[in-house]
Order: structure tokens, then sequence, then C-alpha cells
């Protein structure tokens, strides 16, 4: 056997065997791409098995299998081809319809032809195929360049493939053109197809190992992506990094993470700044196993709006469990139906498995943070509640001494004059013993959610006059220096409460007779207050502190 003809028949028995692996796949699952790669094929194994049994086993076949049928399937490839093309990519109905009618008039000028074709109509006919075929490669490299991942790989194979398939029908072309050139050219041609054999191989048929090498890149990158997502500060962006990964993997232009709402019963996606519920659940979600979905109606989609927004004909879904407990389904929308649907299938149940330990693990950093959040909130209930247990002692023990002190001196002398310094104190103290009370009403309120109340228009020198009037009697250094007039929208009752805070606390780190300024002024539109002492001030290392909790002033001057 000759170099030559070891090149030819493993050529053809790569091209067999790719039939033999699309044929079964189009039987499982018989897809529009997966027919249109039989048929290609399929043409291509007619070609073989006819050439093999007239030309290397001398078999006696009808003419007609000759004259007719060889060419005819070989004048079918490039529109088949196309059409292969067209199931993944956009090709113009014109053009399509073109080279539909060119492998028509070919069929017919071979099937009617007398006797055998001539070398012209055989010129004609290498010519068409040429460029039938190097515009399809020319498509599928297109086609390469707008992917990423798998599919990319993919189509850079199928592109090496059709242009070997070309440049090989180009040297047959000169063969019949300049006959004295056929024999050096043959062994050129028969490498050839032997490369274009290969790259279909790999493009239409790749073993496992093979798929397992082009996943691993995009498996790297997205595991590279997610390693870091759990510790995001939100949910919604641990699902955004996670969808961008997924849609990238596939090549897809587009992703989406539903996730489960048990109490609603629902799964949700976010979009905008909501969570917007599936109008229902999808197979993969109920059946827990990937689905590819292709030929529903927009309005059946499970997601109508995102198959709009994606413009999606097809939908490949995993669900996203982890350690039995459903999270969700990842749903990754395609233009078209992937022509590897199979491979993609084991891809985005390994995205998916991936998503669904990056959301557990979200999930358990937000169980710690709340647990983590419980127990401060505890510890500092508990503080304030000692705290206040403190505080009240002294305005009450201060309130029971001086009433003790003057119903003594009432029974001593019943007509002996009212003690105003006594009832001063025993004022202060009420006081005192008032805005603490108030304080663990607010504890209470603030755990039922009801802290604030309902805002108002309120003249602000207006109201803090009023509340300066009614503590009068304890606030006789403070002064108000306000603008005519200065609305605002506020919860009184708060601001009040806020002011008094301010205000005592500027009264006790300040000595007699320092005035305390209360000033109330508009800057910008916008309401301003700001109380001033002359006090002894806050250090500066002191003041970053000033809002933390459990820190308080260790001098008094």
């Amino acid at each position: 056997m000759s170099g030559l003809e070891q090149l030819q028949y493993l050529s053809w028995l790569l091209y067999l065997f790719v039939f033999a692996v699309v044929l079964a796949r189009t039987v499982r699952r018989p897809t529009r791409a997966h027919i249109d790669m039989t048929l290609f094929f399929g043409a291509t194994a007619i070609v073989i098995v006819a050439t093999t049994l007239t030309e290397k086993f001398h078999l006696d076949v009808p003419s007609w299998v000759n004259e007719e049928l060889i060419p005819a399937a070989a004048a079918a490839l490039g529109y088949l081809l196309l059409r292969l093309v067209n199931d993944f990519s956009h090709v113009p109905p014109v053009l399509l319809r073109a080279v539909e009618l060119g492998m028509l008039a070919s069929i017919a000028a071979i099937v009617f032809a007398p006797g055998s074709i001539s070398a012209g109509v055989a010129l004609a006919l290498v010519l068409y195929l040429v460029a039938v075929i190097a515009y399809d490669a020319w498509a599928f490299a297109r086609h390469a360049s707008r992917s990423r991942g798998v599919t990319r790989r993919r189509m850079q194979a199928a592109a090496a493939g059709s242009w070997c398939l070309a440049m090989a029908l180009i040297i047959a072309g000169v063969g019949i053109v300049v006959p004295s050139l056929a024999p050096p050219l043959e062994e050129v041609g028969a490498a050839l197809g032997v490369g274009s054999g290969i790259c279909y191989f790999v493009s239409f048929a790749p073993p496992t190992w093979l798929r397992r090498a082009w996943q691993e890149p995009e498996v790297r990158a997205f595991l590279a992506r997610a390693a870091n997502l759990a510790r995001l500060p939100d949910m919604r962006d641990v699902v955004g990094d996670l969808e961008r990964g997924a849609a990238d993997a596939l090549g897809a232009s587009g992703a989406k993470i539903a996730l489960w709402d048990p109490d609603a019963a629902q799964l949700k996606i976010f979009a905008d700044d909501d969570a917007v519920a599936l109008p229902s659940l999808p197979h993969s979600f109920q059946q827990q196993r990937p689905t590819l979905v292709t030929g529903f109606k927009r309005a059946d989609a499970p997601s109508a709006a995102l198959v709009e927004l994606y413009n999606a004909r097809a939908i490949l879904a995993a669900p996203v469990t982890a350690y039995g407990k459903r999270l969700g389904v990842l749903l990754v929308y395609a233009p078209r139906a992937p022509v590897f649907a199979s491979s993609d299938l084991e891809l985005i149940q390994l995205l998916g498995d991936h998503v669904a330990m990056t959301l557990e693990n979200r999930l358990l950093v937000d169980e710690a943070a709340q647990v983590r959040a419980r127990e401060e909130a505890t510890r500092l209930k508990e503080d304030f509640l000692s705290s206040a247990a403190h505080h009240l002692k002294t305005p009450l023990t201060g309130i029971v001494t001086q009433a003790q002190i003057m119903r003594r001196r009432a029974q001593r002398d019943p007509s002996a004059p009212p003690d105003p310094a006594g009832l001063e104190r025993l004022l202060e103290q009420s006081q005192r013993l008032k805005s603490l009370v108030l304080e663990l009403l607010d504890v209470s309120r603030l755990e039922h959610g009801s802290l604030i109340g309902e805002r108002q228009q309120v003249e602000l020198a207006a109201l803090v006059r009023s509340v300066i009037q009614r503590e009068a009697a304890l606030w006789k250094r403070v002064k108000l220096r306000a603008d005519s007039s200065v609305v605002a929208e506020l919860d009184a009752p708060r601001f009040e409460q806020a002011l008094i805070n301010l205000v005592e606390n500027a009264l006790k780190y300040s000595q007699p007779p320092l005035p305390v300024i209360v000033e109330v002024w508009c800057d910008d539109g916008e309401a301003r207050l700001s109380v001033r002492d002359e006090g002894i001030g806050i250090p500066a290392h002191d003041q970053p502190l000033v809002y933390r909790a459990r820190h308080h002033r260790a001098a008094r001057g």
C-alpha cells in the first residue's frame, strides 16, 4: 500500500467515524443541528463508500453510482455545510436560497447529462463547491472570533477543516484543468483530506479527554472568579459575578441564577433593585438534572423578559443544589440552539455545582454574621440595661433623699415656708429620671422597628425655642441664635430628645457662667443645627471614638 493510499484511507476512516458519532447523537437527540451534521457527513460517507467499492475493490456496481450518485452527493456538500453554519450563526436567507438553487442546478446537470459529466461541468462543479465551502470556512472563523470558551475552539477547528477541504477541491480543479499536474498533487490533496478529517473529528466528535481539556481553562477561570465571592458585601453582587462567569465559560449571551424562596415556593431572580419571581419552575429544577430547551414560544419561556433581552432561542439550565438542599437553578441563554449540546450540558452542570458551593458558603457567612450581630446586640442590650440600672439608681436616690428631708422638715414645723432649693433639686432629679425612662422606652421601640415616628414640616427655631422655654429652670445658660425661618422635615419627639441629650452634655462639661449656644441656620437649602459650649472639649485623639459604644469621658473639668 502506497503512502497516497494510506492518506486516503485515513481521511476516509476519519470521516466515516465522525458520521457514525453524529448519527448516534442524532438518534439520541434529534435536534436540527444534529440532523444537519448527519446529512453533511452522510453525504461525505456516500462519496467515500461508493468510491471505495468501485475504485479500491473494483466491484461491479450500476453505472449510475459513478455517474450520478457520487457527483450528486459531492455537489450537495457545500449547501449541507452552509445549513450547518446557519444552525449557530446567521446566514443571509438570500445566500442560503442561492446556494440551494446552485446545488439543485448542479445535481440536475449531473443527472440529466448524457453519459459521464464533461471536464467543463466537473470544473464548474468544483468551482461552485470551492466558493461555497470557502464561505463556510469564513463563517466558521467569524463565529469563532465572536464566541468564547469551548464553542470558540470547536469553531476554529471547523473553520480549519473547511479551509483544508476547500484547498483539496482547488487541487482537484487544478488536476482537471492541467491533467499532467494531477499525479504530483494527489498526495497534497490526500494530506489536506486528512487534515480536514482531523479538524472535523476534533470539532464535531472530540473524545472525552479533549473536551475536558477544553473545558479546564473556563472552569479554572470560573473557580478563580468564584473563590472570593462569598465574602462580597451583598448577595446581589455574588450572584451577578457568578452569572457573568457562567456566561463567559459557556460563551453565551447571558446567564441568570434564580434563587429558591421556600416561603413563597418560587424561584426569584435579581432584576434592577427588586427580586422577580419566575412564572413557572424550570424542568431542570423539578427533575434535578441539566436540560436544554429549544423551540419554545417566547411567551412560554421561564422568563419571557429575559428571553427578549438576550434574544434567546435556547436555554441551558442546571440545578443549583448543595448537600441535598435546593438553592435554585442556573439559566444560560443562547441566541441559537448549541451545536454541541451534550458537552455544554456537562459543563453547565459542573458550573451549577460550583455555584451551589459558592452560594452555600455565602449563606454560611451570612448566618455567621447574623449570629455575631445577635450576640453583639445581646451584649449591647445587657450593657445598656446595666448602665441604665446604675443611672436610674442615682436620681431615684436623690429624689427619695430630698423627699425624706422635706417630709421631716414639714413634720417638725408644718408652718415653715417651702424650701426652693430642695424643690429645685427634686425637679432636677425627676427630669433626669424622666430622660432615662424615655431612653428605656426607645430601646423597646427600636426592637420593634418603631423608633422613628411620622415626619412633618417643622419651623426649627420655634421648636428649639419651645424646648429651651420648657427646660428653662435647668437651661439658664442656654442661648439661641437662629435665622428668621428655617423649615425642616423631622420626627419632632425624637429630635427634641436628641437636642436635650446634646445640650445636657454641653452643660455637664462646661462650668457656669459659660454659655451654651444653640444655633439654627439654613445652608444651601438644608437646615442646620449646632450645639456649642466653651467647656473642656474633646481631645483630638478621642474624637474618632465619640460614636463608639461603651466609650465614656474619663475626666471632667
